[in-house]
């Protein structure tokens, strides 16, 4: 990180998802299902987890995960309301994401002391994120705003600022070589690795070889 330094991003958890290299992007509506979808992911490598807040059941399960498996990288996704940051926050999150980019958000979770990428599409919502203090910011939807080539043309101007991209929306096995090979991107995210319909068939085997693809391919790239 370059002196202009990221003021909503803890260092730490900064360097947590770097190291990771993935996210992943969870849609929970079992409760029971939390934890062993955690061990399922961790045995396959991966231990940065997103949240969605857009079940009744995702609070909770997060809950349990944070009890259970401190290990655990634990972030929220659609994080869009302040009444939502500072839930997250006051239940230990370790960071928190949104599709967009809102200042009151981001003021909040500086306030709240919690980690945070907002969401961009635009060099007008990486100027609002950059006047917050943002460096490390959540690319979305990625595949549909031009991909990789739309984001390297797009962050070419801000080179000098050190931003770190999460690109999601998209983003699968397939094209994961090649933003991760991009010293843009931190960490890629998605919904692949255990996609709603595999966490409600509770096929955990699926889950752990689809992490274990994803980790792979990352420590080939960046080791």
């Amino acid at each position: 990180m370059n002196s202009f330094g990221d003021k909503v991003m803890n260092p730490l958890i900064a360097n947590e998802i770097s190291d990771s290299g993935i996210i992943a992007v969870l849609i929970i509506d079992n409760v029971q299902h939390a934890i062993p979808l955690a061990k399922a992911l961790l045995k396959g490598g991966v231990d940065s987890i997103e949240l969605t807040l857009r079940t009744p059941a995702a609070l909770e399960a997060a809950k349990q995960i944070k009890k259970t498996l401190p290990e655990i990288n634990l972030g929220f996704g659609t994080v869009l309301t302040l009444d939502q940051l500072k839930t997250v926050a006051d239940l230990g999150a370790d960071f928190a994401v949104a599709p967009g980019c809102n200042p009151k958000i981001i003021m909040e979770a500086k306030r709240h002391g919690l980690s945070f990428a907002p969401g961009i599409m635009t060099p007008s919502d990486i100027e609002i994120a950059i006047e917050n203090g943002c460096r490390i910011l959540k690319f979305f939807p990625a595949e549909t705003s031009g991909g990789i080539r739309h984001l390297i043309s797009m962050s070419a101007p801000y080179q000098h600022l050190g931003l770190q991209f999460i690109p999601l929306g998209g983003v699968n096995m397939k094209n994961a070589k090649e933003y991760l090979e991009s010293p843009l991107i931190s960490a890629i995210g998605g919904s692949w690795v255990a996609n709603r319909q595999l966490i409600q068939n509770e096929d955990w085997n699926t889950i752990t070889n689809n992490a274990i693809e994803i980790r792979t391919l990352i420590n080939q790239i960046r080791k």
